[in-house]
């Protein structure tokens, strides 16, 4: 069906409410291709990359958004990046068995770190705040209300083909706009709050729409795409190794005969040998004997 792997943002004509409807399919079907989840842990780790999108899609950014959570419990990390052009990759951490219930009882006390990241304008921003609340959605909601002050609302749902979310968004007011009545926002909400996991994922997102607020003028915009991409390259794992230096590599080949060096995100493997290794270190003096990194 039509608006697959895209994001479509939409306002409220009569007061400044926003929203977003996301939907991922090939993308999440990316992510699972790589790790093996169960289906308990596909789940919130589906709705955090929906939700991910949901909220890069509000900001202005150019460079990476990356939301973290951390807790003591089982399922101690999910972690989901979206660049500003809205490629996505995520993963998740558990140890042992994880209990199927509510987002607490699998992650335990800890906390939710969203981080902006724009390299090019040398600009970092980071918020942290508790991780409370049953769903994802919940936790997210919290950082708005807590971190940001705009009021905000998500509604999430993964299922075996897909990962769908939509957004809504109390805005400030604006020039020639009427102010937002707490009725209207209320309202908008409790309709929203009848949408079902099932027309989340398989409704277009005209008829999603129409369905929750029939009485209201909306203006729907052009959709954007959603792709999934991981940034990890063999440039990059030669830096990370440089880095570590030549005494812990050649200590590595010494153990292992090779240095291999996995993508957590994508599942990918860089392998080097040890003349791949002679080469990282090119400049730094003369080449080892043979055998040997120096």
């Amino acid at each position: 069906m039509a608006n697959r792997d895209s994001i479509h943002r939409f306002l409220f004509e009569n007061f400044p409410v926003r929203g977003e409807i996301v939907h991922l399919d090939a993308t999440w079907q990316a992510v699972l291709e790589r790790f093996d989840y169960p289906p308990h842990i596909r789940t919130v780790l589906g709705e955090l990359m929906a939700a991910t999108a949901l909220l890069a899609s509000t900001l202005k950014f150019s460079g990476m958004l990356t939301v973290q959570l951390q807790g003591k419990g089982p399922l101690h990390l999910l972690v989901v990046q979206c660049s500003n052009r809205m490629a996505l990759r995520g993963l998740a951490r558990w140890n042992g068995d994880v209990p199927v219930g509510t987002l607490s009882a699998m992650t335990g006390d800890g906390r939710l770190a969203i981080t902006v990241e724009s390299p090019e304008e040398g600009h970092r921003y980071q918020g942290i705040v508790p991780l409370e609340g049953e769903t994802i959605a919940d936790c997210l909601q919290n950082y708005f209300r807590d971190s940001v002050q705009l009021p905000t609302r998500l509604w999430t749902a993964t299922g075996a083909q897909g990962a769908s979310g939509m957004l809504l968004q109390r805005l400030p007011q604006q020039p020639g706009q009427s102010n937002v009545e707490s009725d209207d926002w209320n309202r908008v909400q409790i309709l929203a709050d009848t949408i079902t996991a099932d027309e989340l994922q398989n409704l277009a997102d005209e008829v999603i729409l129409r369905r929750l607020f029939n009485e209201d003028d909306i203006r729907l915009f052009e959709s954007a795409p959603v792709s999934f991409r991981c940034g990890c390259s063999r440039e990059r794992v030669e830096r990370m190794l440089r880095g570590l230096g030549r005494e812990e590599v050649e200590s590595i080949l010494e153990d292992e005969g090779k240095v291999e060096v996995r993508c957590e995100f994508c599942n990918k493997a860089e392998d080097f040998d040890r003349v791949d290794a002679i080469q990282l270190f090119e400049g730094e003096g003369p080449p080892p004997p043979a055998g040997k990194l120096h």
